[in-house]
C-alpha cells in the first residue's frame, strides 16, 4: 500500500536498516543479527513490503546461503519457509509475488542436499496444490517457481515425471488464461534444458514440443518475446529435442521472421532459431533441404536500410547499428554459411546475390555486395573456384553511381583480400589495385574514400611483396597525394575520417615493402611528424594514434640507418606524449597505439632503449593490470545492465548469467604483448622488471571465463602472458640462481594448475608449450615431488581424455545425421586433440633432457597410457606421438630404457615400414639413438633394422615431398648404427650405398650427424669412401657443396669447419683440385667459395 501508518512505516524502516547491516557485515555478526532480529524479517516479509527488500533477500540466498542459513536457529529456518509460502498466497502485488517466488526458488536450489533429497519437502506439496487451484495467481506462482528452478523435485524426479508432464500440459491446454499457457511453456522449456542430456526424457516429452512452439507463435503477437527466448536456448543446447517437430520449428521461424508487423527484436530471434540450429545441429539441418532453401530470407532483411543524405561526408565512423535488420540478416548469413557449409549455402544463394546486383534500387545491390563478404569464410573453398569470375562482377560496382554501393563493393574487396589470402592478391593484384585508387580519389564521398583505403590495407598487410613492389611507385605517389589534400581539408574543415585510413594505408604500404620503402620515406616522414606534432584536439586522438603507429611501422620499415637522423625527434615526440599519459582518459585509442609504437622503437633501437624503459614502464603496466569488471547477475539483473555499454553477457542456466565488461581487453592485450616484446630484445637489460612483470603474469592464469566469453577475453592475451614466462627467466638469470629459482617457484605452481584446469585447447597448448620451455631452461631440480605428483595426474587425464575423445567421435560417425561436413568437423576436432598430445610430448621431452634416469620411476604410472598409444590399431598420429615419447626415453635415459624395450620395440620395427610416413619418421629416429645412446643390450636389434631402413630409403617414391622426412631419419639412422655399433653389421657392404643416398637437405639435424660421419670416414682415409685413387672426392665435393648451398651445415658450427679442411686439403694438389672443381655447376662453385671464407 502507499499509505502507511506510522507504526509500519518504523517497522519499514527498522527492516531496510536490517538489510543494509545485513549486507555489510560478517559471518558471525549476520548469523547473530538474523536471529535475532528475525521477527522483523519474517513479519516485513509476510507484509512483503517491499520490492527492494525481496531482491535483497534473493541476493542474500544466492550469494551468502552457505554462510548464513546453516548456522541460523531451526524456528527461524522454519519461519522463513513458512512465510515465504504464506506470502507468495497472499501477495497483492504480481511483481513482489514473483519476487518472493524467486526467493522461494532459490532456497529450494540450497536446499537440494549432496544425494538429491529436497528438504524442504512442503514446498512440492505447494506446488501440487497450487498448480490444481482454481486461483488463476497461484497457478502462475507454481509454475514460476517451476520454471526457475525445475530440479525442485531432486532424486524424485523420475518418480514423478508423469505427474510433471501432465501437469504442463493442462497448463499449456489452460484456453481462458494466456499467460499461464506462456509461463507453461516456459517452465517445459527450462525443464527441457535443465535435462539436456537425458535422451530419454528429452524423447518422453517431445509431445510437449508442438504446445511450446504454438505458445510461441501466441506470445509474439501479444508482444512478449520470453517462450521464442526459450525456444532459442533449446536450439543452441537441447537441439535434438527439436528433431521430431524440426519441420514446424523451421516453419514457424521462417514465418515470424518475414513477418513486418513484429518488431525487429522479435523478427531477429524468430531468425536466431534456425542460425542457431545451423551451429548446433547443422547435419540434421543440412536434410532439411526445402526449408534450408528458404535462408535467402535473411537478404531481405538485409535490404531494410534507410536513406540518408548525410551518410556519403560523415566525419565519424558509427559502430554498426546491431539492432538493425541489415545487420542482423548479414551476421546471420555469416554464421549459416559456417555452420551449413558452402556446398550448401552457395548454390542456394548464388542465383539471389546475382539477382539483386542487378536491380536498379541500390538497396538491394548493397546487400547483394555484402552478402558475399559475409559468406566468404563459410563457402571459402567453393568460392575459390568461382573466384575470377566473383571478383570482376564485385569490381564493377566500384563505378556504381551509389555510394554507398560503391562502399559496399570495397567492403567485398577488403573481405575477400582476407579470407581468400594470398590467392586473391597473387590473381588480381593488377585490378584491384587500379579500382581501389581509383576509388580512393572520390573527393565527394569521403566515406567511400575512407572505405577504399581501408581495402587496400586489408589487400597489401597480405599481400607478398613481390607483389606489391611493381605497383610501389603509383600506391606511394597516389598516398601521397591524398595524404597533402586531406591534410589541407584537416586544416580548413576540420574532417579528419580520410586522412585516419590513409595514414594506415601507407603504415601497411610500407610494412609489406620493408627496405624497399627507403627511397619514399622523406616524402612522408615530415607531414607526419607535424600531426603528431599538432593533432592534439581530443577529437583528433585516432588520428594521432594512427600516425604515431604510421610513423614506427615505417621506422622498422626502412630500418636503424635510414630512420636514425629521425629517431631523436620521434622519440621526444613519443615521450612528450607519454608524461601527458596520466591525463589521458582510460579509452583513449592513443593508448593502444602509444604501447605498440615502443615496441617497435625497442626494435629498430635494440639495446640502445634501455634508457626509455623507467618512462614507458609505468603506463604499459597500468594497461596490462586493467582487471576486467565481472557479475554473476539474475536474469532480470541482465536485463537492467545489457543497455549498458562493453557488457557481454553468457547465460549459466538456473536464470543466472555471467557478464563481463570487455572494454579496455583489447588494450590489456597490447601491453601483454608488448612486455613479451622488452623482455625478447633487452633480455638482462630488462631484469629489473622481470619481479613485478612476472606478479603480473602469473595471476592471469587463472583468470578464466565461461567459453563463450573466453574466446573474446582471455584468449587475447594469455599467449603473450605465456610467452613471456621463458624470456623472464631468462632475463633474471643475470642476477644470479637464487633470484632466477625464487622467480621460478612463483611461476611453476599456477602453470601446472592451468594446465590441468584450462578449457580451451588453443591456451591449453600455450600453457604446455611455455611450460616445457621453462623446464628446458631451469633443468634438473626444478619441480619437486608435489610438482611431480601433480603433473603425473594431469598428464594422466589428458591422455584418458584424449582415447576417451576418440571413442566419442567414433559414436558420432554411427549417429543417423552423420555427413560428409561432420567428417570435417570431427577431422578437426582430432587434430585439436593430436596438437594437445604433442605438448604433452614436448613437457615430457624436457623432463626427460634435464632429469634423465632419476625421472623413471615417475614416468612408469603413464607407461600403460603411452604403450597403448603405440597399438596397431591405434590412428597414426598416436603412434607417431607414442614412439617420440620412447625415442626420448632411449635417448636421455638408456641404458635403463632396455627395461621398457618389451613394451616398445617390436612396435617401433614394425613402424619402420608403416603407411604414414609420420610414424616411419619416427621410428627411424628411435633406431638412430638407440645405437648412439641406447647400450649393449640392444644390439640384436640392429641386424633386424638395417634392411628394413634400407628398404624404405630405395623404395621408388622416397624422395617423394610427404616421403622425404622420413626417408632422411632413415638414412642418419643407418649412418649412427654404423658409427656406433659398427659390430652389427656389414659396415663395407652399406658403405657405397651410403654414399649414394647423401645429402640430406631437408632434415638440417640429422644432416649434421651424416655429415659429421662423412668427416669421420674422409679423415681416417677409408678407402671405400674416396675410391681408389681418391676418385670418389669429386662426389664428395658435390655431396658437401650442396649440403652448403641447402643450407644443411652452417658456417658456425663444428661440422662446417671439418668440411672445409677436407676441401683445404685438396687445394693444395692442383690436378685433383681442377678435377673436383670442374665437376660442380656455378652454384656450387659459390657454394664451395662461401663455406671456405666463412668456416
Amino acid at each position: 500500500s502507499l499509505f502507511l501508518s506510522p507504526a509500519a512505516m518504523a517497522e519499514q524502516q527498522q527492516f531496510y536498516l536490517l538489510l543494509s547491516n545485513l549486507m555489510k557485515s560478517g559471518r558471525d555478526r549476520f548469523v547473530w543479527m538474523f536471529n535475532a532480529k528475525s521477527n522483523i524479517l519474517i513479519s516485513c516479509l509476510a507484509r512483503s513490503f517491499s520490492q527492494m527488500a525481496a531482491v535483497l533477500l534473493r541476493r542474500l540466498m544466492s550469494s551468502s546461503f552457505e554462510e548464513v542459513y546453516p548456522s541460523l536457529a531451526i524456528d527461524v529456518q522454519t519461519a522463513i519457509k513458512t512465510e515465504l509460502l504464506a506470502g507468495i498466497q497472499s501477495e497483492g502485488s504480481p511483481n513482489i509475488r514473483k519476487k518472493v517466488c524467486d526467493i522461494a526458488a532459490e532456497l529450494t536450489r540450497n536446499l537440494i542436499d549432496d544425494d538429491g533429497n529436497n528438504q524442504w519437502p512442503e514446498i512440492l506439496k505447494f506446488l501440487f496444490d497450487s498448480v490444481n487451484s482454481q486461483d488463476v495467481n497461484l497457478r502462475e506462482a507454481a509454475l514460476h517457481i517451476f520454471w526457475n528452478f525445475p530440479g525442485i523435485f531432486g532424486n524424485q524426479q523420475q518418480h514423478y515425471l508423469e505427474v510433471i508432464k501432465r501437469m504442463l500440459v493442462q497448463c499449456m491446454q489452460d484456453q481462458e488464461n494466456p499467460q499461464i499457457r506462456t509461463l507453461a511453456a516456459r517452465a517445459a522449456s527450462s525443464f527441457i534444458l535443465s535435462n539436456e542430456s537425458n535422451t530419454a526424457l528429452l524423447k518422453h516429452f517431445s509431445d510437449l514440443l508442438p504446445g511450446i512452439l504454438q505458445a510461441v507463435n501466441e506470445s509474439c503477437y501479444r508482444g512478449d518475446d520470453s517462450v521464442l527466448k526459450s525456444l532459442v536456448e533449446i536450439a543452441d543446447t537441447a537441439p535434438k529435442y527439436l528433431r521430431p517437430n524440426l519441420e514446424a520449428t523451421l516453419q514457424l521461424s521462417l514465418k515470424l521472421c518475414a513477418d513486418t508487423n513484429l518488431t525487429n527484436m522479435q523478427r531477429q530471434l524468430a531468425l536466431e532459431v534456425i542460425v542457431t540450429l545451423s551451429e548446433t545441429a547443422a547435419a540434421m539441418l543440412r536434410k532439411h533441404t526445402n526449408i534450408v532453401a528458404q535462408i535467402p530470407q535473411m537478404l531481405s532483411m538485409m535490404v531494410d536500410l534507410e536513406e540518408d543524405e548525410e551518410w556519403a561526408m560523415a566525419d565519424e565512423l558509427e559502430d554498426d547499428d546491431f539492432d538493425s535488420n541489415a545487420v542482423a540478416g548479414e551476421s546471420a548469413l555469416d554464421r549459416i554459411a559456417c555452420g551449413l557449409g558452402g556446398k550448401i549455402v552457395l548454390p542456394m544463394i548464388k542465383q539471389h546475390i546475382m539477382q539483386m546486383l542487378q536491380n536498379p534500387d541500390w538497396k538491394y545491390r548493397h546487400a547483394g555486395l555484402m552478402a558475399l563478404s559475409a559468406i566468404g569464410e563459410g563457402c571459402h573453398q567453393q568460392m575459390e573456384a568461382i573466384l575470377s569470375e566473383i571478383v570482376s562482377f564485385v569490381l564493377l560496382f566500384c563505378q556504381d553511381p551509389h555510394p554507398r554501393v560503391r562502399y559496399a563493393a570495397c567492403n567485398a574487396i577488403g573481405q575477400m583480400a582476407t579470407d581468400f589470402a594470398p590467392t586473391f592478391q597473387k590473381k588480381f593484384h593488377d585490378k584491384v589495385i587500379s579500382a581501389l585508387l581509383q576509388t580512393m580519389e572520390d573527393q565527394t564521398n569521403p566515406r567511400v574514400q575512407a572505405h577504399a583505403a581501408a581495402a587496400l590495407i586489408n589487400f597489401t598487410e597480405d599481400c607478398p611483396k613481390t607483389l606489391l613492389l611493381p605497383y610501389l611507385d603509383s600506391l606511394v605517389q597516389h598516398l601521397h597525394v591524398i595524404m597533402v589534400a586531406k591534410l589541407q581539408e584537416l586544416i580548413q574543415k576540420g574532417t579528419k575520417l580520410v586522412l585516419e585510413q590513409v595514414v594506415t594505408s601507407i603504415a601497411s604500404v610500407a610494412d609489406t615493402a620493408e627496405e624497399k620503402f627507403v627511397p619514399y620515406y622523406d616524402l612522408f616522414m615530415p607531414s607526419l611528424k607535424h600531426i603528431v606534432e599538432n593533432a592534439v584536439q581530443k577529437e583528433l586522438r585516432l588520428l594521432r594514434g594512427k600516425t604515431i603507429e604510421c610513423i614506427s611501422l615505417i621506422g622498422l620499415a626502412v630500418g636503424k640507418e635510414k630512420f636514425m637522423p629521425d629517431a631523436s625527434a620521434v622519440m621526444q615526440l613519443l615521450l612528450k606524449t607519454q608524461t601527458d599519459f596520466n591525463d589521458l582518459e582510460d579509452d583513449d585509442p592513443q593508448i593502444s597505439y602509444m604501447i605498440s609504437a615502443w615496441a617497435r622503437m625497442c626494435k629498430i633501437l635494440g639495446k640502445e632503449f634501455q634508457q626509455y624503459l623507467p618512462v614507458v614502464m609505468g603506463p604499459l603496466m597500468k594497461t596490462a593490470s586493467i582487471k576486467p569488471e565481472v557479475a554473476l547477475l539474475d536474469t532480470q539483473d541482465m536485463e537492467n545492465m545489457s543497455e549498458d555499454d562493453g557488457w557481454e553477457f553468457v547465460n549459466l542456466g538456473d536464470q543466472q548469467s555471467f557478464g563481463i565488461k570487455t572494454a579496455g581487453l583489447e588494450e590489456k592485450a597490447t601491453a601483454c604483448q608488448m612486455l613479451v616484446c622488452y623482455a625478447k630484445e633487452l633480455k638482462e637489460g630488462f631484469v629489473e622488471y622481470t619481479e613485478q612483470v612476472v606478479k603480473l603474469m602469473v595471476p592471469l592464469l587463472k583468470f578464466y571465463f565461461h567459453d563463450d566469453i573466453l574466446h573474446e577475453t582471455t584468449i587475447t592475451y594469455i599467449p603473450y602472458d605465456l610467452a613471456s614466462m621463458p624470456l623472464l627467466l631468462e632475463c633474471a638469470r643475470v642476477r644470479g640462481p637464487e633470484y632466477l629459482t625464487q622467480m621460478w617457484h612463483f611461476m611453476c605452481d599456477a602453470l601446472i594448475k592451468s594446465i590441468g584446469t584450462e578449457p580451451d585447447s588453443d591456451v591449453l597448448s600455450e600453457i604446455m608449450h611455455s611450460f616445457a620451455k621453462c623446464i628446458e631452461l631451469m633443468r634438473d631440480g626444478c619441480l619437486n615431488n608435489e610438482h611431480f605428483e601433480e603433473l603425473g595426474g594431469i598428464l594422466k587425464g589428458k591422455l584418458e581424455e584424449h582415447f576417451k575423445n576418440q571413442e566419442l567421435r567414433q559414436a558420432k560417425r554411427q549417429d543417423e545425421d552423420y555427413d560428409e561436413q561432420v567428417e570435417e568437423t570431427l577431422q578437426d576436432e582430432d587434430d585439436n586433440d593430436v596438437y594437445i598430445l604433442t605438448k604433452v610430448s614436448d613437457i615430457l621431452h624436457s623432463i626427460f633432457s634435464s632429469y634423465r634416469e632419476k625421472v623413471l620411476p615417475w614416468f612408469e604410472q603413464l607407461l600403460q597410457l603411452f604403450v597403448n598409444l603405440i597399438c596397431p590399431h591405434r590412428p597414426w598420429a598416436d603412434r607417431q606421438w607414442g614412439l617420440c615419447i620412447f625415442d626420448d626415453v632411449i635417448e636421455h635415459c638408456s641404458p635403463s630404457s632396455f627395461k621398457y624395450a618389451e613394451y616398445f620395440l617390436r612396435p617401433m620395427m614394425q613402424s619402420l615400414c608403416d603407411t604414414s610416413p609420420e610414424v616411419r619418421q619416427a621410428a627411424a629416429y628411435g633406431i638412430g639413438v638407440m645405437a648412439q645412446f641406447g647400450g649393449e643390450n640392444y644390439r640384436p636389434a640392429f641386424t633386424e633394422a638395417v634392411p628394413l631402413l634400407v628398404g624404405v630409403i630405395q623404395a621408388p617414391d622416397s624422395r617423394a615431398k610427404e616421403n622425404v622426412n622420413a626417408t632422411e631419419n632413415c638414412i642418419s639412422a643407418v649412418a649412427k648404427v654404423m658409427k656406433y655399433r659398427p659390430e652389427c653389421v656389414n659396415v663395407n657392404e652399406i658403405l657405397p650405398h651410403w654414399l649414394s643416398w647423401l645429402p640430406l637437405n631437408e632434415d638440417k639435424e640429422e644432416a649434421v650427424h651424416t655429415f659429421n660421419y662423412l668427416c669421420d670416414l674422409i679423415e681416417s682415409n677409408n678407402s671405400i669412401v674416396l675410391g681408389p685413387d681418391n676418385t670418389n672426392l669429386p662426389k664428395i665435393f658435390v655431396i658437401i657443396a650442396d649440403g652448403v648451398a641447402n643450407e644443411s651445415i652452417k658456417g658456425e658450427d663444428g661440422c662446417s669447419k671439418r668440411m672445409a679442411n677436407v676441401i683445404r686439403q685438396v687445394q693444395v694438389s692442383g690436378g685433383l683440385w681442377t678435377q673436383c672443381v670442374s665437376a660442380l655447376n656455378e652454384t656450387q662453385q659459390k657454394a664451395i667459395q662461401d663455406l671456405l671464407n666463412t668456416a
